[in-house]
């Protein structure tokens, strides 16, 4: 199946397996699914084939009209969030609308994965937590003025003036980012659950997508 197939669910939280070896291993929890096909895209009607996932039950009381009507044609559920996957024409073929798509029907043990989401939000923060910046001087010789500056940002002489893409406090997180070649640790087909290895963007409950690694490098032991 094509690797940019993938499915939409939530980050419930962190916990640890044990291998058969007694090692211990930490993991994210992610509920991945089912997810149900509500659209399919060809190449003689769209220019290009891909297949739209939905996920969860939108509440359907601040759901506008139109939208309602579009899912109620297709005859499928309103869904709380849909996602498009680009595939091959013949991984199309494979999907029909209405169809339900679970854990185990895309990923496998020991596979990786790219997961992505969006970080948790930090707010206005200063340069040293936004950026990594080490601070100005030395807080153990005396004293100085400016302990967390980022330093100068321009100069008197050319250009004189502040660069564009100068890295400066502000708005920090509440982005979307993905996190590549992640290590499926765990599937719990029963219950839809995804276990990766190591962390993931996003808090708990946040809405997350998972597909199978587009690089493709090994899993890390």
């Amino acid at each position: 199946m094509s690797k940019n197939v993938g499915l939409i669910g939530r980050k419930l939280g962190s916990t640890q397996i044990f291998q058969e070896d007694g090692t211990v291993v930490p993991v994210t929890v992610l509920e991945m699914g089912p997810c149900t096909v509500v659209n399919r895209k060809t190449k003689e009607r769209d220019g290009y084939t891909a297949i739209s996932l939905g996920f969860g039950k939108a509440n359907l009381k601040n759901t506008p009209k139109p939208e309602k009507g579009i899912y109620e044609s297709l005859g499928v559920e309103t869904p709380e969030t849909v996602t498009e996957f680009r595939v091959e024409s013949d991984t199309l073929e494979k999907f029909e609308i209405g169809q339900e798509v679970r854990v185990n029907d895309i990923f496998a043990e020991g596979i990786t994965v790219d997961v992505t989401g969006t970080s948790k939000g930090r707010g206005f923060t200063g340069v040293m937590k936004r950026h990594n910046f080490h601070g100005a001087g030395t807080a153990t010789h005396g004293t100085h003025e400016y302990k967390r500056h980022g330093g100068s940002i321009g100069m008197n002489m050319t250009p004189g003036r502040t660069l564009k893409g100068t890295k400066m406090p502000g708005q920090h997180g509440s982005k979307r980012t993905t996190t590549l070649n992640l290590k499926v640790a765990k599937i719990l087909e029963d219950k839809n659950l995804l276990l990766i290895a190591g962390s993931v963007p996003g808090p708990n409950q946040g809405t997350i997508t998972v597909r199978k690694a587009i690089k493709g490098r090994p899993p890390q032991a």
